[in-house]
């Protein structure tokens, strides 16, 4: 269920990306290239509306699935930090180092040759 969830939840951003990307600013019809032209598949005003309200409803089912995942994964109620023991105090005594090992007496007078 949740594997679902993720795959809606990425084609819903890539779609939302999309359709974002392919709205005119408010300012777009007064551009020194190309000023006054408009969309005659959808007329003056209907493409901005049709891309209003995919972009309305994209980001409806962003939400709801964003909120459906945080639930859905659950977790408990605590911090990254929970798990890690209280930090040790200045007054604490330094560990002391390990005793050095003796070395190997060497046997017999052997001298250097």
């Amino acid at each position: 269920m949740i594997y679902l969830l993720y795959v809606v939840h990425v084609l819903v951003c890539v779609f939302l990306i999309l359709v974002v990307l392919l709205q005119q600013g408010k300012g777009a019809d007064l551009s020194v290239f190309g000023g006054g032209s408009t969309q005659t598949a959808f007329g003056a005003r209907g493409a901005t509306t049709l891309l209003h309200k995919l972009t309305v409803v994209s980001f409806l089912i962003f939400i709801l699935t964003t909120v459906s995942i945080a639930i859905l994964k659950g977790g408990t109620a605590g911090t990254v930090m929970a798990g890690r023991g209280r930090a040790k105090s200045a007054k604490t005594a330094p560990a002391v180092p390990a005793p050095k090992p003796n070395p190997a007496p060497k046997q017999g007078n052997s001298a250097p040759r």
